[in-house]
């Protein structure tokens, strides 16, 4: 598994906090507003994340952990409701298979 460098997670999360500081204190700035945003996408793509939230939290988890710790963490999961589990693990598909969608039906 690729891991980002612990001085470039830094830096990004360092940028991020800062816009967010920068948004919170001037909410109707589009400017400010668009660059924070911009810093939370960048922040997603780099801890693997689809919320910036989840992002910083998993970046200030990664600078604190070491390198082997990392690793070691389970990937999360979604259980196939697309909910992600209380465990990170996806439960079993229980009860029937689902129907063939409308291409599978056409054969």
């Amino acid at each position: 598994m690729l891991l980002p460098a612990k001085s470039e997670v830094a830096r990004q999360l360092r940028h991020y906090r800062a816009w967010e500081r920068s948004m919170l204190a001037s909410p109707a700035d589009v400017r400010v507003r668009t660059t924070f945003e911009d810093s939370g996408y960048t922040l997603c793509v780099l801890m693997g994340k689809r919320c910036a939230r989840e992002a910083a939290d998993a970046a200030e988890r990664y600078l604190r952990t070491s390198l082997v710790t990392h690793a070691q963490e389970p990937p999360e999961r979604l259980a196939p409701s697309g909910r992600r589990t209380p465990s990170g693990a996806a439960r079993p598909h229980q009860g029937r298979a689902p129907e063939p969608g409308p291409r599978a039906r056409r054969r």
